[in-house]
């Protein structure tokens, strides 16, 4: 059976990360892009992976340009945007493609494991997948769902790990 943890992704660095270095923690996969009505929400991610990452959480953003063209920026300038607008601390990875022929395999993967108000395509930036310590899919949300309001889904199923 696949899982999250199946699958790597480049970083923001250039670096190859395996997905299954988050093995045995929470995570919240977001598709994230720095010229949204929804790129605030990068503030409440970065406080729910401070207030969570001790108890084995993890927020892995993947910025995406096919929404109105909102993520045009280099890698290099994706990172320092976050970092400096936002203090993001969580993995961010290179620019990705999530719906159409050229998506990248985990998403392909995530929107088939959990469908959204367009079937398997996602709608706009800032999608949002939970994903339990076993790497399977347990909740997707829409961009208009809050960071913050995720908080008692990640609580549950990190008191599920005791």
């Amino acid at each position: 059976m696949t899982t999250a943890w199946d699958f790597s992704a480049t970083a923001l660095d250039g670096t190859d990360r395996q997905l299954a270095d988050y093995r045995g923690q929470v995570a919240l996969v977001v598709n994230t892009a720095s010229q949204c009505g929804f790129t605030p929400q990068y503030g409440p991610l970065q406080d729910l992976y401070d207030t969570y990452a001790p108890r084995g959480f993890v927020v892995l953003g993947f910025p995406c340009d096919q929404f109105g063209h909102q993520e045009p920026g280099t890698e290099a300038e994706i990172a320092d945007f976050c970092e400096s607008s936002f203090g993001v601390q969580f993995p961010m990875f290179a620019k990705v493609e999530v719906n159409g022929a050229n998506a990248h395999p985990l998403y392909s993967w995530l929107k088939q494991e959990k469908k959204g108000i367009l079937g398997g395509a996602i709608k706009w930036n800032f999608t949002k997948f939970l994903v339990d310590q076993q790497g399977n899919v347990v909740k997707r949300y829409g961009s208009t769902t809050k960071p913050q309001d995720i908080a008692s889904d990640i609580e549950t199923l990190l008191d599920s790990s005791n």
